[in-house]
């Protein structure tokens, strides 16, 4: 296999080109090489290794030094809670934790051999290249339904995914990437850490996102933003006061968004003010990035694109049987194939086996297909297939039609049991002014004026905030609770 890193192979002490930028700290290619290679020396014989993953240059260096040391690496979220920690310590029984001489380790770790990742060391000849097959991470799935699952990804997936996201975004050696992704998750560490270092480019990571700090680094040679919807959301609401925003927003060359849908009012704000679209994506953490919008394709906000090179795509019945149909309206559960893959959950055959159709994942999301073949998500099975008087309904539709009412600030909508009609409609809503929310006549009116009749909602719920994960996500088991 080729290097994972051909610009970090091939730089020397005196490679001057800048690899990673964390605030006033960084590393040019030659330091990486130095730091990176003197720690995957020290590491080589490890079996597994922990990495405490807070958004610091040692998180992506001790990374990067794992991956050159051909030993599986298991990311760590700082915020973990104790019970959790211990459970993901139990099942992949790392042999030492990774972390930068600044962390301060919980007690659960304090029995493992600890490494401090260092920032400095000669340049030179690094390890050869781990096969392609070989296990490269071990990240862990956010355990909605159970304990997390450890999803073992091999260097192929992660080479295959950065080399498909080239083609789609044309990501070249002269990008610079801007994000504020945590570190623990394939988002932040592997698409925006990473991904830059196969390019040979530069990442800036702003530790904390603020809109402020966005602007800086776009404004000084970033041309390409990473970011989450709570984050969109924030730079839509700072456009309209903010110039220096909508200008650095408007000079970059690509504005990504992942790990859950960008709402259609967002897209439009943001477009409007910047005139550049955002460019919305799809992956897991067991399939890396299936699908995206491509650069040089049609705008198309609400889809999340195409395939990407090398995955294949279908939707399939809930009894197994494909759909042909691409139609704009056919819901179906998408399973995936290819290289991008994971190749087990850790100590977990039988879930591995279950995931599996065949040689497809089953991935759990639910979606349909455009005449010209771009996907548009309606949701996750578990929580976002509404089955409602014999009709199958996304969430994702109407929480978008929600949002485009202008006393609406956030939205989310799922089903309940309801003796009459199977599944009823139920509509979590934040107003935009707690002191005048809207009526639940009036938002009901609002959808049933915009889609068919029984997409809308039955029953509406005000909150103050919905729950979300770190990802922004919004954890709806936790709404019914």
């Amino acid at each position: 296999m080729s290097p994972l890193f051909p610009a970090l192979d091939a730089a020397t002490p005196g490679s001057g080109r800048i690899a990673l930028r964390f605030g006033q700290r960084s590393l040019t290619y030659g330091q990486l090489n130095g730091a990176a290679g003197a720690l995957a020396a020290r590491i080589a014989e490890a079996g597994r290794v922990a990495l405490w993953a807070a958004p610091t240059l040692e998180t992506a260096v001790g990374t990067v030094a794992a991956l050159l040391a051909g030993v599986p690496v298991v990311p760590l979220n700082p915020k973990t809670g104790e019970r959790e920690l211990a459970h993901i310590l139990a099942d992949s029984a790392p042999s030492l934790v990774l972390a930068g001489p600044e962390d301060e380790l919980p007690s659960r770790l304090r029995s493992l051999e600890r490494v401090d990742i260092p920032v400095t060391g000669p340049a030179g000849t690094l390890p050869p290249e781990a096969g392609a097959g070989s296990a490269a991470m071990i990240v862990y799935t956010s355990g909605t339904t159970g304990p997390p699952k450890g999803a073992v990804l091999p260097r192929r997936a992660i080479a295959v995914t950065l080399d498909a996201l080239q083609d789609a975004w044309q990501w070249s050696a002269d990008d610079v990437l801007v994000h504020a992704l945590p570190l623990f998750h394939v988002h932040g560490l592997i698409l925006g850490i990473l991904g830059p270092l196969r390019r040979g480019g530069e990442v800036r990571h702003l530790g904390r996102f603020t809109p402020e700090g966005v602007t800086r680094e776009l404004s000084s040679g970033g041309t390409m933003l990473f970011g989450v919807p709570t984050m969109y959301h924030r730079l839509a609401e700072a456009l309209p006061d903010d110039a220096e925003l909508t200008k650095a927003l408007a000079g970059a060359r690509l504005l990504v968004s992942g790990s859950a849908a960008l709402p259609l009012p967002d897209h439009a704000r943001i477009t409007a003010a910047t005139g550049r679209r955002v460019v919305e994506r799809y992956g897991m953490t067991e399939t890396l990035m299936n699908t995206s919008v491509r650069v040089d394709g049609e705008a198309r906000p609400g889809t999340v694109g195409v395939p990407l090179r090398g995955v294949e795509l279908r939707l399939v019945e809930e009894d197994g049987t494909e759909i042909t149909a691409q139609d704009g309206e056919t819901i179906g559960e998408i399973q995936v194939r290819g290289d991008n893959l994971f190749t087990e959950y850790l100590n977990r055959p039988d879930a591995t086996a279950a995931a599996f159709d065949g040689d497809w994942f089953r991935t759990g999301d639910m979606a349909v297909r455009e005449a010209d073949g771009h996907v548009r998500i309606v949701g996750r099975k578990a929580t976002d297939l509404i089955k409602s008087g014999g009709y199958k309904i996304g969430a994702g539709e109407i929480e978008n039609v929600l949002l485009d009412h202008p006393a609406v600030r956030e939205a989310a909508v799922t089903g309940e049991p309801d003796a009459d009609l199977g599944e009823r409609v139920v509509a979590w809503i934040v107003a935009a002014d707690p002191q005048s929310p809207p009526t639940g006549e009036e938002l009901t009116d609002h959808v049933a004026a915009q889609l068919a009749p029984h997409k809308r909602p039955r029953t509406v719920r005000f909150l103050d905030l919905l729950p979300r994960n770190d990802m922004g996500k919004i954890m709806k088991r936790a709404l019914h609770a």
